[in-house]
């Protein structure tokens, strides 16, 4: 029997509830979630959200055959780093030489808050750039280089466990080696670089990174507890006159010994470095019969 007080059901609507609701969704169809507010948002779109829109790269070519004229990978990552919005902070080509590259990832460490170098990263003699990058890594980043052969493997077969690809921090910088093909560096620049360099980059700034002090900024004030500590280890010391063992002198500068000499990172990696057995160009492979000065 149909109440004449109330208007006809619409088909596929159900009736309302007892309170007169009649908001209820459609039968069979699904209501639109909704948007997630910025709170509930993975911390990686957010941080992604914040990212530079311009981050400053440099673009090292490490080849003993390669000039910037020939040189395809490098002229790829520059017009690709151009069409993005990035800033081209430097490039150069250099050779298969450990001081050559160390020299210039120097330079570019400085002005660059990511340096991509191409060539150096396979198993050959003359392949000598993955140690010097390795001696200069603070923060090793190895999913960078995991994720580099996952794709090579899609594209070469099981050849890409020959890459020793690899990226990680310097201080406040980020250094990425990747082989010299192009083929393998648009595999590592639009499979892993292009889209996560500005994400990258404010990863790096974000908190800081130990030994780098940013222009302005003023350091630390010791917690309480550290002050506290200190105070209560300089009021422990018990002078050595009351044991009744002479005084120490203080050492003058000629009785330090020639290994107590302390060299801070920042000094070692602009002063030119030791030659001859056991020294930097030794231990990372430099070529003495390609060198007379050796």
């Amino acid at each position: 029997m149909t109440d004449a007080s109330r208007p006809p059901e619409s088909p596929g609507h159900p009736a309302g509830n007892a309170a007169g609701d009649n908001l209820s969704v459609p039968v069979g169809v699904a209501s639109a979630p909704a948007a997630p507010s910025s709170s509930q948002q993975p911390s990686s779109n957010q941080h992604r959200a914040a990212a530079p829109l311009s981050v400053r790269v440099a673009v090292l070519t490490i080849s003993d055959t390669r000039t910037p004229e020939t040189d395809t990978s490098g002229q790829y990552l520059l017009a690709e780093l151009k069409a993005a919005g990035h800033v081209a902070a430097h490039y150069r080509v250099v050779r298969d030489d450990a001081l050559d590259i160390r020299t210039a990832l120097v330079l570019f460490l400085r002005e660059a808050t990511v340096v991509l170098t191409t060539g150096g990263t396979g198993l050959t003699g003359r392949d000598v750039t993955v140690p010097v990058v390795e001696s200069m890594i603070t923060k090793p980043i190895p999913g960078f280089g995991e994720l580099f052969r996952m794709l090579s493997y899609r594209e070469v077969g099981g050849a890409a466990m020959l890459s020793r690809a690899l990226g990680g921090l310097c201080r406040g910088s980020a250094i990425f080696a990747m082989p010299g093909s192009l083929n393998a560096v648009k595999t590592a620049w639009e499979g892993i670089l292009r889209d996560e360099i500005g994400h990258l980059a404010f990863e790096i700034e974000r908190h800081g990174q130990p030994g780098v002090v940013q222009p302005g900024v003023v350091a630390p004030v010791p917690s309480p507890l550290a002050q506290s500590l200190g105070a209560q280890s300089t009021s422990t010391q018990t002078p050595a006159a009351t044991l009744g063992a002479p005084p120490i002198p203080p050492e003058s500068p000629e009785q330090t010994p020639p290994h107590a000499a302390v060299v801070t990172d920042a000094v070692a990696l602009t002063q030119p470095q030791v030659r001859g057995t056991g020294g930097f160009a030794a231990r990372l492979g430099r070529h003495k019969k390609d060198d007379p000065r050796l």
